[in-house]
C-alpha cells in the first residue's frame, strides 16, 4: 500500500524564513508561485528569458519579484525548477549549481534529469520532488476553491534530515495536502509517468485513432462521420474513466457498447501491444529513451518536426479542424 500524507502530516513552519526561487513561470510554475504566496511563503521567480516575453510580463503582473535565474538561485533557500526536461541541464550547470550553498534545496516536479545523472546535485543540499498530477491551471483552480489536486513526494538527498518536512510543508503550500500527497521515487515517478505517455496517454491513444479513423475511411465511410466516431466522442468516454473508472464507464454506455468493448477490446489491443508496451518500458528503464531524446532535441530536432508535421497533416486533423468550428461551446 502506498504511503500517503495530508495536511494533518505538514507543517508550514517549516518554510519560515525560507525564500522559494521558482525557475520558470509557466504552467506549472504560475500556479505553485500563487499558491505558495497565498499560503504565506516568501516567493521570488527566476526567469531566464528577456523581459519582453510572455511569462516574464505574467509574473511582472502577478506582482512577483523576478530575478535571472543565477541570481534567483543565490537569494534562495529552495529551488524549485519547473522549465522543461531539454533544457535543464544547462540552466543547471550554468546558472544554479555555481550559486547553490550548503543546506539549500534544489527541487524538481519531474525526474527525469535527475533519474538519468543528467544533472548531478552536490552531496550538501536537500533533493527533493513534489509533482502536481493535474496541470498547472488545474492546480491553481482547485486551490482557489479550497481543494487541491493530488501530488507525489520523492526524496533522493537528504542532507539536511529535513527534506521530507520541507517537501510535505511545499506540498500542503500549493494545496496538494488536502488531496493527499503519495510516496514515491525520482525512478518511479519519471519511468512510469513516460511509460504513461509514450504507451498509453499521447502515443497509444494517438495512434489508436488515427488507425481507427484510416480504417473507416478505407471502408468508404465519411471523413466527417468516422472524426465523431473515433475522436470526438473519445471525451465522453474518458471522463466517464477518469469520474469513476473502467466500472462507472461500463455501468453508463449502453449494454451494446459495453459488450462490444469488452469481447473486442483484447483483439485490438494484442499480447503484440503488451510486447510492445514491455520494449518500450525496458527503453525507459535503460535510459534509452531519454539518451535517445536530448540528443534530437540538441540535433534541432528535424526528426521531431517532421514527426509534428505528419500527425498536423493526418486527414483526421483537418476534417476535425473543419468539425470543431461547428462547435461553438468548444470555443
Amino acid at each position: 500500500m502506498a504511503t500517503i500524507y495530508y495536511d494533518k502530516d505538514a507543517n508550514l513552519s517549516d518554510l519560515e524564513g525560507q525564500t522559494i526561487a521558482i525557475i520558470g513561470f509557466g504552467s506549472q510554475g504560475h500556479a505553485h508561485a500563487m499558491n505558495l504566496r497565498d499560503s504565506g511563503v516568501n516567493v521570488i521567480i527566476g526567469h531566464r528569458g528577456g523581459e519582453n516575453s510572455a511569462t516574464y510580463n505574467a509574473a511582472k503582473e502577478a506582482g512577483f519579484h523576478i530575478f535571472p535565474v543565477a541570481e534567483a538561485t543565490k537569494k534562495a533557500d529552495i529551488i524549485q525548477v519547473l522549465i522543461p526536461d531539454t533544457i535543464q541541464k544547462e540552466i543547471y550547470e550554468n546558472e544554479i549549481e555555481p550559486n547553490l550553498e550548503a543546506g539549500n534545496s534544489l527541487m524538481f516536479a519531474h525526474g527525469l534529469n535527475i533519474n538519468y545523472g543528467m544533472i548531478t546535485p552536490p552531496d550538501n543540499i536537500d533533493v527533493f520532488m513534489i509533482a502536481p498530477k493535474g496541470p498547472g491551471h488545474l492546480v491553481r483552480d482547485e486551490f482557489v476553491a479550497d481543494a487541491g489536486v493530488p501530488c507525489l513526494v520523492a526524496i533522493y538527498q537528504d542532507a539536511t534530515g529535513n527534506a521530507l518536512k520541507k517537501a510535505l510543508a511545499y506540498a500542503s503550500a500549493i494545496g496538494g495536502g488536502r488531496a493527499g500527497v503519495i510516496k514515491t521515487t525520482f525512478k518511479e515517478e519519471t519511468e512510469t509517468d513516460l511509460f504513461g505517455e509514450q504507451a498509453v496517454l499521447c502515443g497509444g491513444s494517438a495512434a489508436l485513432i488515427k488507425m481507427g479513423f484510416e480504417t473507416l475511411i478505407e471502408a468508404g465511410y465519411q471523413p466527417e462521420i468516422a472524426y465523431f466516431e473515433v475522436m470526438h466522442e473519445l471525451k465522453l468516454i474518458v471522463d466517464l474513466y477518469y469520474r469513476g473508472g473502467l466500472k462507472y464507464m461500463n455501468y453508463s454506455v449502453s449494454e451494446t457498447a459495453e459488450y462490444g468493448g469488452l469481447t473486442v477490446g483484447p483483439r485490438i489491443i494484442t499480447e503484440e501491444s503488451r510486447k510492445a508496451m514491455k520494449e518500450t518500458l525496458a527503453r525507459i528503464q535503460n535510459g534509452e529513451f531519454a539518451k535517445e531524446w536530448m540528443e534530437e532535441y540538441a540535433s534541432g530536432g528535424k526528426n521531431f518536426q517532421k514527426l509534428r508535421d505528419d500527425d498536423a497533416n493526418h486527414p483526421v486533423e483537418q476534417t476535425g479542424e473543419k468539425l470543431r468550428n461547428m462547435m461553438s461551446w468548444i470555443k
